[in-house]
């Protein structure tokens, strides 16, 4: 199993495939990099050699990506709420950003429903 950026990479899986295990490479970045490490694509990783794993390694190098780019992304969120901007206050409030309805979706950011109870009117 070939190990890159700290990812273990499957060897049963084509390189392109494989290579989008590793967070912050998507299908066509990994094609980017096989192509610049001059292997072919549909290659499985089981059949690299060591030069193209070292080739793939420093091509991988050449990209923020795992750690540094979750901690990229925090930080950019965190800059959005420190500044109070609209996107920054949804974060805060846990409430989708991109312009989506929230009346009756948006389960996925909102949580579970908390049902509230309706008021008894008082009988005489």
């Amino acid at each position: 199993m070939a190990r890159i950026a700290g990812i273990d990479i499957p060897n049963n899986k084509r390189g392109v495939i494989a290579l989008t295990y590793i967070f912050g490479i998507g299908k066509s970045r990994a094609q980017e990099i096989l192509a610049n490490a001059k292997v072919d694509e549909n290659m499985k990783v089981s059949n690299w050699n060591d030069d193209e794993i070292h080739n793939i390694r420093e091509q991988v190098g050449n990209y923020t990506i795992e750690g540094e780019l979750r901690s990229e992304i925090r930080m950019d969120i965190k800059r959005l709420m420190d500044i109070g901007c609209y996107r920054g206050i949804r974060h805060r409030s846990g409430l989708p950003l991109r312009g989506q309805q929230t009346k009756n979706n948006s389960r996925t950011r909102k949580g579970k429903r908390k049902t509230v109870a309706n008021k008894k009117i008082a009988t005489k």
